[in-house]
């Protein structure tokens, strides 16, 4: 079997798989991002990612950065919307201090006070450099108009004035009734045989109580919505586009057609249907890209361009047309084929890389509780029809059921 997994009476759950490398990956990845958060908490699960660097019982900030670097390894963390991860890579002979090190920041993290104050000023100046970043920014004011009314609409990093009022008790708070170790998977690639690691991982984690969860996600209910247009001005030097909608989510059985027609249409491939029209026939715009975001009720779609303010009409009415011949007629023998053999191949080279494996994995497991092998996946795409991505196309992709946000 090509990996392994454990389970620990605490609930933690364990995912390896054995390769032949000198170095390690390895990840705790949590089941709580910004959507877990109340209006008054926006911001808090960013934060707390950043804090739990800052100091343990028995560690200050600087001893917690110097720990996996001190022997030649990385450790670096991210949230999501419904995820919190924190990773380090290192050679193969360090996993206890890996282990240690995770379990240490995540379950013994203080919350110094002085701490606290310096990172809320260093996530202003982050929120601060999203704001001159338009490419960036209008990603998050489009979830804004997608999902209004719902946490999930909310941008990652929160406001300073949300931050400015968090202070240690509330932080703790938070962490209390979000971080479940039912909700938990660390996740690992290495050489190690899995009877050491799993050895390790009961060491570090075992003696962990049961931590439930005390607050739940509040759904998305999409009733009543209606897509918009809304153009922003902004003092940029060409428009920004982004044309796009609710998709489905991680439990959705077409979510895979729609990965691939989401690739079809604006993935990495200079081939991508609208990277041949947009930019190489038309000239209108140097970056062209399509993103489907899956989360666990429910998913968004999104295309993005960025043009000269005197194209936008034209690039708009253009990408329309392309995105309703795909509603209206199925791809031809030799489209489908190209169309999986590309994402087929992306798949296995990202596969390839041993900490996307190590990421990928974990979330599979933290989402589905199971992992699909490589060629399960494949066979999975190679038994999509283009009578299937019309109808994924029909139900995602038709204009009038697209929203659309411009700045310019």
């Amino acid at each position: 079997m090509e990996f392994q997994t454990h389970t620990l009476s605490n609930g933690i759950r364990l995912i390896y798989k054995q390769v032949q490398s000198p170095v390690a990956h390895c990840g705790l990845i949590i089941n709580t991002g910004s959507r877990d958060e109340d209006e008054q908490e926006h911001g808090m699960a960013h934060l707390i990612e950043h804090l739990i660097f800052k100091g343990t019982k028995k560690r200050k900030a600087f001893h917690i950065l110097s720990r996996m670097e001190d022997v030649g390894g990385e450790l670096n963390a991210y949230t999501t919307k419904e995820e919190t991860c924190i990773h380090t890579t290192f050679f193969n002979n360090y996993y206890a201090r890996a282990f240690e090190l995770i379990r240490d920041i995540v379950f013994n993290s203080i919350f110094p006070p002085k701490e606290i104050l310096k990172e809320k000023e260093i996530i202003f100046d982050e929120i601060n450099s999203y704001k001159d970043s338009p490419v960036e920014l209008i990603f998050d004011d489009f979830e804004e108009l997608i999902f209004k009314g719902n946490p999930i609409a909310r941008n990652i990093l929160g406001t300073e004035e949300s931050l400015l009022k968090f202070e240690p008790d509330f932080i703790k708070s938070f962490y209390s009734n979000h971080y479940s170790t039912e909700e938990m998977v660390v996740s690992s690639v290495g050489s190690q045989p899995f009877s050491k690691v799993k050895k390790q991982f009961e060491a570090y984690f075992g003696d962990i109580r049961l931590k439930p969860l005390v607050k739940s996600r509040i759904p998305y209910i999409k009733n009543g919505f209606h897509p918009e247009f809304r153009e922003i001005k902004k003092d940029t030097h060409q428009a920004h586009c982004l044309i796009g909608g609710h998709a489905y989510s991680h439990n959705d059985h077409r979510r895979l057609i729609l990965h691939l027609l989401n690739n079809y249409i604006g993935g990495p491939g200079l081939n991508s249907l609208l990277n041949l029209v947009l930019r190489e026939k038309k000239g209108f715009a140097y970056n062209v890209e399509s993103n489907y975001t899956l989360y666990s009720d429910v998913g968004i779609i999104s295309i993005y361009f960025g043009v000269d303010n005197k194209d936008v009409n034209k690039s708009l009415s253009i990408t329309r047309k392309e995105l309703l011949k795909l509603c209206n007629n199925s791809l031809g023998i030799t489209q489908l084929s190209r169309a999986k053999n590309q994402i087929k191949g992306q798949i296995a080279i990202s596969a390839d890389n041993n900490e996307n494996q190590m990421l990928s994995f974990g979330k599979s497991l933290l989402v589905y509780n199971k992992v699909d092998e490589l060629d399960t996946i494949l066979k999975k795409i190679d038994s999509i029809t283009a009578s299937q991505i019309m109808e994924v196309a029909q139900d995602v992709l038709h204009p009038d059921k697209l929203s659309t946000l411009i700045y310019n």
